[in-house]
């Protein structure tokens, strides 16, 4: 792993993916491209990591697929955010932005000498 690669925390690739997917449908490579070169380069979703992510926001309802394909003309699976998906979108949206707002404030912190 080079220096500039980050791991994901826990529960942050399914916002990623929502993200991604909420610019219109995509097969799995363009959310992983799409994650990655947002991140410039810090985040490479491995292929496990991606479909399993994709498969549980079709299970919540937040996601479907179907099969088309890619601009290279080979077979793919699409997935594209649903109703509900846009909505969770916007909520995973809101509860990360806090997350990242209480994280700031802890880390700016200066404790007091006693």
């Amino acid at each position: 792993m080079s220096p500039r690669e980050l791991d994901l925390l826990q529960g942050t690739l399914d916002v990623l993916v929502l993200r991604a997917l909420s610019w219109g449908p995509m097969h799995g490579y363009a959310v992983a491209r799409f994650i990655r070169d947002g991140s410039d380069g810090s985040f490479k979703v491995l292929d496990g990591a991606l479909y399993t992510a994709l498969h549980r926001l079709e299970a919540r309802g937040w996601a479907e697929s179907e099969w088309g394909a890619s601009d290279k003309g080979k077979r793919a699976k699409f997935y594209r955010l649903t109703t509900a998906g846009r909505r969770a979108f916007r909520n995973e949206t809101r509860n990360w932005n806090d997350y990242v707002a209480a994280v700031a404030r802890v880390m700016a912190v200066v404790p007091s000498t006693g």
